[in-house]
């Protein structure tokens, strides 16, 4: 059951407001980051606030727990004569247990790639405009010789075929972040398979935060940032001073030589650069 005072927040942050951190501090809410519903952002140097860039995620994730509508959720609880069967019609279950319904993650391919679903041969290609989901993914595999490579937006992702150029030294199958809610099944099927990660992300200190928390805590050595061998130039070009003053770095030890040499460039020009560049 979402306490009170959780669900009040959350009905705040899904209308587009932002919270401090520190007044959201509850297991479910840890859990709605997890799965990056909830998301954070750093104002200041340590100043933390909540915000929902998607709220249609969070009614999702609130009807899988049988809360079909928070509002009404939130009046029941606020009714000292609220009784058990109010609360089964508001929460569908007096229990209220988390149960998810709908799971899996995007896939997408230029070239035939011949994958294992549930022990038979199962050839990804999606058809231009078309997205393959992968929903039993726990039977999913892909052949040993293919990169697993993460791409971070979803236009990047729509039109992968127009960035081969940048694949060609691999045989790449590529996975996407979104829809974020998804998020904890691509790292549980990523795990699970011992094929290697590559991270094709924005050139800029968020895009370096969702590597190092979505995927690098995770998969460690198994995990690579792509960097282009143009990107110096890339970034004098066509970056964005606006993505270098407004975000930070949360990760304060980076030992990475590959990452060092991107923020070094950061700094240097003072920009950041996202992947949308690609598509020009």
């Amino acid at each position: 059951m979402i306490p009170l005072s959780v669900a009040e927040k959350l009905l705040l942050l899904a209308g587009g407001e932002q919270l401090p951190a520190s007044t959201l501090k509850h297991p479910i809410v840890s859990e709605l980051i997890d799965e990056q519903i909830v998301q954070e952002r750093i104002t200041g140097r340590t100043k933390r606030t909540l915000f929902i860039p998607n709220p249609q995620y969070l009614h999702t994730w609130l009807g899988n727990l049988g809360i079909n509508n928070l509002q009404e959720y939130i009046h029941a609880l606020q009714d000292q004569a609220t009784t058990r069967a109010d609360m089964v019609r508001v929460s569908s279950n007096s229990k209220t247990q988390h149960r998810r319904t709908f799971k899996g993650f995007l896939v997408n391919s230029y070239l035939p790639i011949a994958c294992t679903l549930h022990d038979a041969e199962y050839t990804v290609q999606p058809q231009p405009g078309t997205f393959t989901f992968v929903y039993d993914y726990e039977d999913f595999t892909p052949p040993s010789h293919v990169t697993i490579v993460g791409v971070e937006n979803m236009e990047n992702f729509r039109h992968i075929a127009r960035q081969a150029r940048l694949f060609a030294h691999i045989h790449p199958l590529f996975v996407c972040r979104y829809p974020q809610a998804q998020s904890k099944d691509l790292i549980k099927w990523l795990l699970s398979i011992p094929n290697p990660y590559l991270h094709f992300g924005d050139y800029d200190f968020a895009g370096i935060n969702i590597y190092l928390s979505e995927y690098h805590r995770h998969l460690s050595s198994r995990a690579t940032f792509y960097l282009p061998p143009n990107i110096d130039t890339l970034i004098a070009t066509y970056g964005n001073p606006y993505l270098y003053n407004q975000q930070q770095l949360t990760h304060t030890v980076i030992t990475d030589p590959t990452l060092q040499e991107l923020i070094a460039l950061l700094h240097l020009h003072k920009k950041g650069l996202e992947q949308e560049v690609f598509l020009m």
